[in-house]
Formats: structure tokens, C-alpha cells, sequence
């Protein structure tokens, strides 16, 4: 069992940048690859942005890409979203979730691959 926990949302104007941090607890983190989704208000939750478990792969989706950065920590079993250039049509409520496969490449999308997910961190961006 994995529990994922996730801070680092807000507030913030447009253009401005938060930094989400997910902790994992569990002895496997290292092996699993994490992925960070979200869901706006009266919409599904869909994918942001993914890393494999080695941290050698990542995918993002289009409407982040060049804006947001996903990393890992191992050694701390951490995940963090690095969010620039932030947009009103950001925000949402993320959620980081794990992956018990080692899964790479564009698999990492899919929201149905995950197994354990944290309860949300709001992220809200004026305009």
C-alpha cells in the first residue's frame, strides 16, 4: 500500500508559478512511476504530467509542455510539479498518483494505469 500525500498549491496570478510536492510513503516509490493529474471544476480529471520510475522518461501534455516540469527524489520518495507561466485555465484540483509498473513513454497518460492517488491540492490561477 502506498500513501501519496500533496502540497504545495495556492493561489496565484497569471503568469505567476507553484511548485507541487507529492510524498509517498512505502518502501517500493523507486519502482514506481508517478504521474500528476487534475480536474477542474465540472470537468473529468486528465492527465498532466508523468515520470518513469528510473526518472529517465517523461511525458507531458500538450497544453503544459515548456510550462511545467515533473521531477523525482528517490532517496526522499517525492514527486514535484514545477508549474510556470500559469494560466486561469490551470486551475483545478491535481492529484498525484502511482504507478506499480514500471511503465514508460506515452503509457504513463493513462489515468487507468494508476493505483494509489493522493486526495488533491487546489491550484487556482486569477486572471
Amino acid at each position: 500500500q502506498v500513501h501519496l500525500v500533496e502540497s504545495g498549491g495556492g493561489l496565484v496570478q497569471a503568469g505567476g508559478s507553484l511548485r507541487l510536492s507529492c510524498a509517498a510513503s512505502g518502501r517500493a516509490f523507486s519502482s514506481y512511476a508517478m504521474g500528476w493529474f487534475r480536474q477542474a471544476p465540472g470537468k473529468e480529471r486528465e492527465f498532466v504530467a508523468a515520470i518513469s520510475w528510473t526518472g529517465g522518461s517523461r511525458f507531458y501534455t500538450d497544453s503544459v509542455k515548456g510550462r511545467f516540469t515533473i521531477s523525482r527524489d528517490n532517496a526522499k520518495s517525492t514527486v514535484q510539479l514545477q508549474m510556470n507561466s500559469l494560466k486561469p485555465e490551470d486551475t483545478a484540483v491535481y492529484y498525484c498518483a502511482a504507478d506499480r509498473q514500471k511503465t514508460t513513454g506515452q503509457a504513463m497518460g493513462v489515468m487507468n494505469n494508476y493505483d494509489y492517488w493522493g486526495q488533491g491540492t487546489q491550484v487556482t490561477v486569477s486572471s
